[in-house]
């Protein structure tokens, strides 16, 4: 299992949010280039950056923000999500160097993007991004329920070929709890697919039973920014991913 350690931007800043409420905002770093240089200081190979702003407004808010981040580190392998609904902009970030575009609204609205991603860049450009709330999906940043259950979503994407997935459960973000073990476990055996997950991580145990079950990445949020996680002692257990 690969840990990967996030970075969530809005307003050009570092923040994290509870529950992906954005009234529920601290502020990290005013510099998210700060952080980035702090992981991999503490051995992250790769890096999830989510652009708040674009996943709520649907457009490539901190893009050039983002672009230097990926140009101050160029052998960093970078998994990018918010507001990547176009082919223009799916274009342009691969051409700045992400590795992979995270996508979870276009997944619902628009599949033909989808569709257009994987052949055009093959499935491992992409990671579908499943955000759930009670099962159900919520997509927008986090802002509207679109009623389809997270295991349908999952189900009608490998259709179109997909093999990466992320799921994030709303209502473990940032709480410091504890992932959803069970809801992993049950997509893990209904599904034969490469699974991040993100979403209630806050010590070296949770990480372990992740591993255990069988989960490709863990993505760490507030826990590395508290403290409750040591970075550097996470990446040393897990090889990162080697």
């Amino acid at each position: 299992m690969e840990i990967i350690p996030a970075i969530d931007i809005r307003g050009g800043m570092c923040v994290r949010l509870t529950q992906g409420d954005y009234s529920k905002e601290t502020i990290f770093e005013e510099d998210p280039l700060n952080v980035l240089n702090k992981w991999i200081n503490a051995g992250a190979k790769s890096l999830h950056i989510v652009d708040l702003d674009g996943a709520r407004s649907g457009k490539a808010i901190n893009k050039i923000l983002i672009s230097r981040m990926i140009n101050s580190r160029s052998n960093l392998n970078i998994q990018l999500g918010g507001g990547i609904r176009s082919q223009e902009i799916i274009n342009e970030y691969i051409n700045f160097g992400v590795n992979r575009l995270i996508l979870g609204t276009a997944a619902i609205k628009d599949q033909n993007l989808i569709q257009w991603q994987i052949e055009t860049f093959g499935t491992d450009s992409l990671v579908i991004g499943v955000d759930a709330r009670n099962g159900f999906v919520e997509i927008d940043g986090w802002t509207s329920n679109s009623g389809v259950l997270a295991s349908d979503l999952i189900s009608q994407m490998l259709d179109l070929g997909v093999e990466n997935f992320l799921y994030t459960d709303i209502l473990k973000d940032g709480m410091l709890t504890e992932p959803n073990y069970k809801f992993i476990e049950k997509l893990l055996n209904q599904f034969d697919i490469k699974l991040q997950i993100a979403g209630g991580i806050a010590n070296i145990n949770h990480l372990k039973k992740l591993d255990d079950l069988g989960v490709t990445s863990a993505i760490v949020g507030k826990a590395i920014y508290t403290g409750e996680i040591d970075l550097s002692q996470a990446t040393k257990i897990y090889s990162n991913g080697d």
